[in-house]
Formats: C-alpha cells, structure tokens, sequence
C-alpha cells in the first residue's frame, strides 16, 4: 500500500475523519474508485493509505469518503436498556422529556 496526499482548493467537510474510506470517481470512465483508509486530515489535505494498484485522482475527478460501517455505531445493542437520571444539585429540576428508538432485531 502506498499513501496518496491530496490537497483541495476549498475547506474539507466537517464530518470527514481518520478511518473513513476515500473514494473518487474517475471522470473519464465514471467508474467509482475505492482509494483507501484516510490516515491524516491536517488543513486543505488528506493523507489516504491506498489499495495496491489504485492510481491518485485527478483535479477533474470528484472525490468523496464514507464512514466505515463497522467503526462507527449510533445505536444501542443488546436486549433491553436501563437508565437512571439523578439530580445532584440542591435545587429544583425539572425534565421535559425523555426519548428513545427501539426496534426489533431478533427473536
């Protein structure tokens, strides 16, 4: 593997972090190219640890990432859930509301 650093003209996204997957799309085929693991993001760069083979993207290209399923969780796993909310403070506290999203994964 070998590490492609790309450089962009305007500001990276907000979300974009180590670990997501690079991506671009090759405009002169418009075929999708996985390029790698991205390793460093310091200023307007990306430091992308690239598959065997991958060639680096053109200025032409569109280039874009996406999280790795497998590293980033958002939900609750198991089969049931407890919470306990505790007012350490002297005065009064009020709760508004509380929620939460369930879904049936097995039986």
């Amino acid at each position: 593997m070998a590490n492609i650093t790309i450089t962009f003209a305007v500001d990276l996204p907000v979300g974009i972090q180590v670990n997501d997957i690079a991506w671009y799309v090759d405009t002169s085929t418009g075929l999708e190219i996985k390029m790698g693991t991205i390793t460093a993001i310091a200023g307007l760069s990306i430091d992308v640890n690239a598959l065997v083979g991958v060639s680096p993207p053109t200025t032409a290209d569109f280039v874009f990432y996406v999280k790795d399923t497998l590293a980033v969780v958002g939900a609750l796993k198991g089969y049931y859930a407890e919470a306990q909310f505790v007012n350490n403070s002297s005065s009064y506290g009020e709760m508004f509301s509380i929620g939460s999203e369930i879904f049936e994964s097995s039986k």
